[in-house]
């Protein structure tokens, strides 16, 4: 039996096609249009989805949409009722897709399908809890699913058992610890459903002085972990920005413009709402505790994204161990949805977990034959050398350990945000230079920006304090104390003097708080990729290397070859590695562009 779950209209459109309750599939939209959180409908992913099963769309069985629309509807009607009339320009910038496709979903799958067979709904934080439980390795274990807002729930909790999902509390809009986290990054002059995990690497630069002032007048924070929003000093209610001049005034000064150098007040906000989402959700995740007594804890939603909290919630809360679904924010959704009707609607049961079985590591993408590479290459006139397998993984090594940039494509495409050693760049942790070099030379983003580790998974405890795999990059933890560089207070320093500050003897990966959000690579799981890593082990002595997402700022995760060789030319990489092929910057023709490629990108 053929299911396939469909997210989109929002932000972060995709696909999920699941047989007899396997996931066959998974992939954003982004990924294959090239267009950054891409919220049109997945015609591309449903595609790939399609293929990766060798069926068409007469096969499927059932498919199914991971929101009630009728539901969101009636809420953007309240809401603007509640604020009529200062809410009419947005409200008409919001109908016309409303009533051209949003309410018509069956239709809307028609016409882009050709799918006859009726279509499907579940409800928002229900496909999120069913894409957190359901992958999950537990038999059983609390659900927590926290973000911006989905139908009216901006948060949930529950438990899940077997094949059983139920879900005991929601918290309502316009109360929405995701919004609040959001409104901080408009402010900071980030993009909203973007920009967010900016303002987490921001907050470790800053001092969290504004924390006592977020929670005196602009959020009522429960014991539980509920809040209540004073709505006074926020616009999304009907306006088109997040938050108004109040709310300026009372962070000394208007919102931060996007591009502008950033002060010493944005690094001190975003410490400041950092420290009120993780007392948030630790406070959540106590209650939630309580309320279920299971040992084990499942994650969901655009804020489960955020690594700093969820390793506070590991350390400081009662839960045994914690499983956050890699794509956690709406792509998840279409995931969810699926495994949603094959166990609830449908009523089957849950097999015993077997480890991070479910989820295959989140290599769900499309992948690329060595003939097919090869056949692009040649079309594109690129020298190239095609590498002996049983020394590729020496040879990419090799490089990373002289300092080079690789552009690394191997296997099938990460299903999520996260580059995981699919579509990576790597550099070499130990050199104080490479967080500079890929943020100015290769990423074109911002020079505060951290990169993140991936380290063998069996020597992850002798280089961070941690005792579990992180296999998905969710979860940050501290650098052994052993490797870390004592630091100046940095009373007058500046962003940049900050920066180039060592310290660690692995530089390029360590936070100003000397955390690192932590991929750990298991062999069965990654077998090349951990193959590469365990040869820079034996020719340096260091498991770890730096791994970030395969693109530059702007643009989404690449896909196709052809979409890593466009990336590799336009950049300063030095050798670009796609499945057996290796090529070098040096031996390339000329590249031109028609025009100024990075005009086109939607900058967040």
């Amino acid at each position: 039996m053929f299911i396939l779950g469909i997210s989109c209209f929002y932000h972060d459109s995709a696909a999920c096609l699941v047989q007899d309750g396997n996931i066959l599939a998974a992939a954003q939209e982004e990924r294959f249009s090239r267009k950054k959180h891409d919220p049109r409908f997945p015609r591309h992913a449903v595609a790939h989805c399609l293929q990766e099963a060798g069926i068409t769309i007469r096969d499927l069985d059932h498919l199914v949409y991971y929101d009630k629309p009728f539901l969101t509807f009636e809420r953007l009607l309240m809401t603007y009722l509640t604020v009529a009339p200062r809410g009419l320009r947005s409200w008409l910038q919001a109908m016309p897709s409303w009533l051209g496709q949003k309410l018509h979903m069956p239709r809307v799958v028609k016409e882009e399908t050709g799918y006859e067979g009726p279509v499907l709904f579940t409800e928002h934080h229900e496909s999120h809890a069913a894409s957190a439980f359901y992958p999950s390795p537990f038999e059983e274990a609390a659900i927590l699913t926290v973000d911006g807002v989905g139908e009216w729930a901006t948060a949930s909790y529950g438990f899940g058992r077997g094949a059983d999902i139920t879900l005991l509390k929601e918290l309502h809009f316009p109360d929405s610890l995701g919004l609040l986290y959001s409104a901080f990054t408009y402010f900071t002059g980030f993009k909203v459903n973007s920009g967010e995990y900016k303002l987490m690497g921001l907050a470790p630069y800053g001092t969290p002085r504004y924390k006592d002032l977020i929670l005196s007048e602009l959020v009522d924070l429960k014991e539980d972990g509920s809040i209540r929003l004073n709505l006074s000093y926020f616009d999304f209610l009907g306006g088109l920005r997040m938050t108004n001049r109040r709310f300026a005034r009372l962070f000394d000064g208007p919102a931060r413009k996007p591009e502008t150098e950033i002060s010493q007040r944005e690094m001190d906000v975003a410490a400041s709402i950092q420290a009120v989402t993780e007392e948030a959700m630790l406070r959540m995740a106590h209650h939630v505790h309580k309320e279920t007594g299971r040992q084990d804890l499942c994650l969901a939603g655009g804020v489960a994204l955020n690594c700093v909290a969820n390793g506070k919630i590991l350390r400081e809360t009662p839960f045994r161990s914690i499983w956050i679904q890699p794509a956690a924010g709406d792509a998840g959704g279409a995931l969810g949805a699926a495994l949603s009707v094959w166990h609830r609607y449908l009523g089957n049961s849950r097999e015993p977990p077997s480890g991070d079985a479910r989820q295959q590591g989140s290599y769900l993408g499309p992948s690329f034959s060595n003939d097919e590479v090869k056949a692009y290459l040649t079309s594109q006139g690129a020298p190239y050398m095609e590498m002996d397998p049983e020394h590729r993984a020496r040879r990419v090594a090799e490089h990373i350990a002289e300092g080079k940039i690789v552009g690394y494509m191997a296997g099938r495409m990460e299903f999520g945000p996260r580059a995981l050693g699919a579509r990576s760049i790597l550099g070499d942790a130990r050199r104080e230079e490479t967080q500079s070099v890929m943020n100015l030379k290769i990423k074109y983003r911002e020079s505060f920006r951290p990169f993140a580790p991936s380290v063998l998974e069996e020597k992850a405890s002798d280089y961070f304090e941690t005792d579990r795999a992180s296999p998905y990059m969710l979860l940050v933890a501290g650098l052994r104390e052993a490797r870390r560089l004592p630091q100046p207070a940095g009373d007058g320093m500046s962003l940049l003097e900050r920066l180039k500050t060592k310290r660690s003897d692995l530089p390029a990966i360590t936070h100003l708080d000397y955390s690192a959000r932590l991929q750990t690579v298991d062999q069965r799981t990654k077998p090349d990729y951990h193959a590469i890593i365990a040869e820079f082990e034996r020719l340096t002595g260091c498991a770890v290397i730096v791994n970030t997402s395969f693109n530059v700022r702007g643009e989404p995760i690449v896909c196709s070859p052809e979409d890593a060789y466009r990336c590799f030319m336009r950049t300063e990489m030095d050798v670009l590695v796609i499945e057996d092929c290796i090529l070098y910057k040096e031996e390339q023709p000329p590249w031109k562009e028609k025009e100024d490629w990075r005009d086109g990108l939607e900058l967040d």
